[in-house]
């Protein structure tokens, strides 16, 4: 399994807003541009960022996206999911019931496992951790912080 291009921008942009002051509303434009995410395919994200409750949408002068709700409380797998769906990693698990043989295919239950093993460590951090990981790392690469006083 691959993460989408979709994802993979819906995550930086969530990591962008999750670094800004609470409530504060992000210009798509600036998210755009800070992360090199093409703004026409980022407008087609935020539709499904809103949908799934994870984004406030606003409009006009001064517009852009907000959290709808806290980052402490929004996982990589909740926004993956908003944007692919329902992580499958093959089409026997996929709930159509595409493979009879679930109940005794030992191919079924590793990939079961697997699945369930990355849900787990999609969901073992939050975005406001990773929003934290990513400052503390930018910091270390400041020139102010790399040099040595002499």
């Amino acid at each position: 399994m691959q993460v989408t291009m979709s994802s993979d921008y819906a995550l930086r942009t969530l990591m962008q807003i999750a670094h800004e002051e609470k409530d504060v509303v992000v210009p798509i434009r600036f998210i755009s541009r800070e992360w090199q995410i093409p703004e026409k395919y980022l407008r087609k994200i935020v539709p499904l960022l809103a949908r799934a409750g994870l984004i406030h949408s606003h409009r006009g002068n001064g517009g852009g996206i907000s959290l709808a709700r806290p980052a402490t409380h929004i996982t990589p797998r909740a926004v993956i999911e908003a944007i692919d769906g329902p992580i499958t990693l093959n089409r026997c698990l996929s709930p159509d019931h595409f493979c009879q043989r679930e109940n005794w295919c030992p191919m079924h239950t590793l990939w079961l496992q697997a699945r369930e093993q990355m849900e787990r460590i999609l969901e073992s951090k939050t975005l406001a951790q990773l929003a934290g990981e990513g400052a503390e790392q930018i910091n270390c690469w400041l020139p102010e912080t790399n040099t040595k006083k002499q």
